[in-house]
């Protein structure tokens, strides 16, 4: 099966891409990741322009099924977070043929 980048990879092509030491692109990432997670958390939104978003999104109650037992249980509801790919990135990805 093929593997993604690394995160040492990604960092080591974002510093040369850019001409910048290994250490601000790690940092730079590290900046993204973390400005992400707190404007989800807080807007319930997060643009990547050209790649996606972030949303968070609440999900209601259901009941389930047990696969073991067949028993129905009650799934409670919760908060996930879904990340929706931009139009350009998936034609560029898996153009329609």
């Amino acid at each position: 099966m093929a593997t993604g980048m690394t995160k040492t990879q990604l960092v080591r092509h974002m510093a040369e891409k850019m001409e910048l030491a290994n250490k601000h692109a790690a940092a730079f990432l590290e900046a993204l990741a973390e400005l992400a997670i707190k404007e989800t958390k807080k807007a319930g939104i997060f643009v990547l322009p050209g790649l996606g978003r972030l949303v968070k999104s609440n999900r209601k109650a259901r009941m389930g099924r047990n696969p073991q037992t067949g028993e129905a249980i009650k799934i409670p509801a919760k908060v996930v977070v879904k990340f929706r790919v931009a139009k350009a990135a998936k034609d560029a990805i898996a153009p329609k043929k």
